[in-house]
């Protein structure tokens, strides 16, 4: 019988294995520094582009406020569709489902795959909200270690593969929190690896209209592995519209159908409002989304610039609004790096060992803030490192 005054009896064993997101958890700090500059959240500085706002107006004075089909309005899934193509990314609109955000598709998707004991590769550093999605389903998690560039190792790769045979490998470019984008040369490693493997491709590309290189890559464009790839994106970064939860994942229909149940028995359906909104701005809003990515690339490098000057090591992102610079140096743990950056200069940064212990030895900086709030962080981080470690 169930012992109802002790309340670890009363709560899954599952949910009580997680903790919230090291990034909200140390956000949550900051609440207590009302003068401190945060360079903490991904959350891009930018309005919604109008056209989009006056699609949901619209569709709000049309009566378009019902439930929509669980897997989301056809005009959007088909425009997905139709965008992804311009990556040589191939779905119809029957292998689309509109989730609420890239979260709700996260979630949806490992719990439409995972049994109890299964076991999933997650790159470290990494979104915590994979592991952690893993584990809230029972599921094993295992790291596999990227390089010193932030690329893959491909000979721990083969070996964890070889070792644990994993049911599912989690694939994410460009990168939370590195700012790493997959290279041609890495894609195609990846199929030498994965064609003869029985392992089912999570690949999160939520920040894929923000890779700064002239050609993207994905491994979804490998026709070949396409039976057991599963790609999971969405708007939220796209059209800064992080607060309206629109997301979306694409798979085939033998893992489709199984996602459709998660997603329908939790949420039925995304907004119809904010499904209304994404679909103009797919139509109409991608050269919003141009400047936005050319004003991200002018922040990535005010930031690359005064980090490079301050001594730290760096890595240069090519995607996201994310840098990860190494602070091994400071001989600090990356939780009382940043905690004294708050207390003592008033600077909020993310520690890197929220990401996973490849984190560990790095800080994030989100560059998502406009050039005069970074400039003041950077001017706060470099007076503290000249006055701590000269």
């Amino acid at each position: 019988m169930t012992d109802l005054k002790n309340t670890e009896n009363l709560i899954s064993r599952n949910v009580q294995s997680i903790e919230i997101s090291g990034i909200r958890k140390f956000f949550n700090k900051v609440m207590h520094f009302p003068e401190a500059i945060s360079l903490t959240l991904g959350q891009p500085d930018f309005s919604v582009p109008e056209k989009i706002k006056k699609a949901m107006i619209k569709a709000i004075e049309e009566n378009k406020t019902a439930y929509t089909a669980n897997a989301g309005i056809i005009e959007l899934r088909e425009e997905i569709c139709n965008y992804l193509q311009g990556f040589n990314i191939k779905y119809n609109a029957e292998e689309v489902c509109i989730t609420i955000g890239g979260s709700e598709a996260i979630l949806s998707v490992f719990t439409s795959l995972l049994n109890p004991g299964d076991k999933v590769l997650i790159p470290t550093p990494a979104y915590p909200a994979y592991e952690s999605c893993v584990r809230l389903m029972g599921g094993k998690t295992i790291d596999y270690k990227l390089e010193e560039d932030f690329s893959i190792n491909f000979v721990e790769l083969q070996k964890l593969i070889d070792k644990e045979k994993p049911k599912i490998l989690v694939l994410s470019y460009p990168s939370n929190p590195t700012g790493a984008v997959l290279s041609k040369e890495d894609r195609d490693k990846l199929y030498y690896v994965l064609k003869k493997k029985s392992i089912v491709i999570v690949t999160d590309e939520i920040y894929s209209s923000l890779c700064f290189e002239k050609d993207y890559y994905s491994i979804a464009q490998i026709q070949e592995l396409k039976d057991r790839i599963i790609l999971v994106s969405g708007f939220s970064k796209m059209f800064s519209m992080t607060g309206l939860r629109v997301g979306f994942v694409c798979a085939p229909l033998k893992f489709m159908t199984q996602i459709i149940k998660v997603h329908q028995y939790n949420v039925s359906c995304a907004s119809s409002i904010a499904q209304y909104g994404a679909y103009a701005g797919l139509k109409d809003c991608l050269q919003d989304v141009e400047k936005m990515k050319a004003e991200f690339i002018k922040r990535r490098d005010y930031v690359y610039e005064r980090l490079t000057v301050m001594g730290m090591d760096i890595v240069m992102p090519k995607g996201a609004f994310y840098i990860f610079p190494s602070i091994a140096k400071y001989n600090l743990k990356s939780e009382e790096f940043s905690e004294r950056l708050l207390k003592e200069a008033h600077l909020a940064v993310v520690p890197g060992s929220a990401f996973g212990n490849g984190g560990e030895g790095h800080i994030r900086i989100s560059y998502s803030y406009s050039l005069d709030t970074l400039k003041e962080g950077m001017d706060k981080l470099e007076n503290w490192l000249n006055k701590n470690f000269k």
